[in-house]
Order: C-alpha cells, then sequence, then structure tokens
C-alpha cells in the first residue's frame, strides 16, 4: 500500500501528516477520506484547477496527465513541472511525497 507524505500547509495540514493510500486510488479522494479539506469545485472531474497539487517525491511512478488535466492545469496558481490535478493522480506502487500550492484558484471557499 503506499504512503503519500503531506508537507504542511498552513489550512490544510499544519503538521504535515502521512497517510496510507490503495492502489488505484485518487489522490483528491484519499486526501478527503484522510481528514485533509482539499478543494475540488468540479466535483473531480477536472474541470477546475482547485485541487493543484506538486508531486515532490514519486512523479516518475504516475501516469502521465492526460489533455484535460494539461488544458486545467494551465489555469492553476504557480505551476510548475511537478504541478498535478489531485484528481486525476491515481496512485501506484511508489509513495508520494506532495506539496499543497500557497494559494488556489478557486476565490470563495464554503465550509
Amino acid at each position: 500500500m503506499p504512503k503519500v507524505r503531506l508537507m504542511p500547509h498552513p489550512d490544510l495540514c499544519p503538521e504535515g501528516k502521512e497517510i496510507d493510500v490503495s492502489k488505484g486510488e485518487s489522490l483528491c479522494e484519499a486526501l478527503l477520506t484522510h481528514g485533509v479539506a482539499i478543494e475540488h469545485a468540479c466535483e473531480m472531474v477536472a474541470a477546475c484547477a482547485t485541487c493543484h497539487v506538486y508531486v515532490r517525491e514519486g512523479g516518475p511512478s504516475l501516469s502521465k496527465p492526460k489533455d484535460d488535466e494539461e488544458d486545467q492545469l494551465d489555469h492553476a496558481w504557480g505551476l510548475e513541472s511537478q504541478s498535478r490535478l489531485a484528481c486525476c493522480v491515481k496512485l501506484r506502487e511508489a509513495d508520494l511525497v506532495i506539496e499543497f500550492p500557497r494559494h488556489t484558484r478557486n476565490h470563495a471557499r464554503e465550509h
């Protein structure tokens, strides 16, 4: 079972966190299941960029982004070569280290 280490983020997980994720599970769903309130305005269909994350370690083990993910990433704040949409990342064998961007594309957040 792959492990995902989350780097500290002041709003989403101030202390950082490590979670176990089932192979094939969506990163976004896993984060929500483990109490990390990542935004996902499009309900995880790759139609927005609110679940943007940086895959700091383990990225080469993931499948390449599809066109719809690439198109939405163009709208993400702070885009980097390690940027991915959490709703599109499906865990494989390798462990991941994830960093959350400082800001999100979503200006209004509902709690």
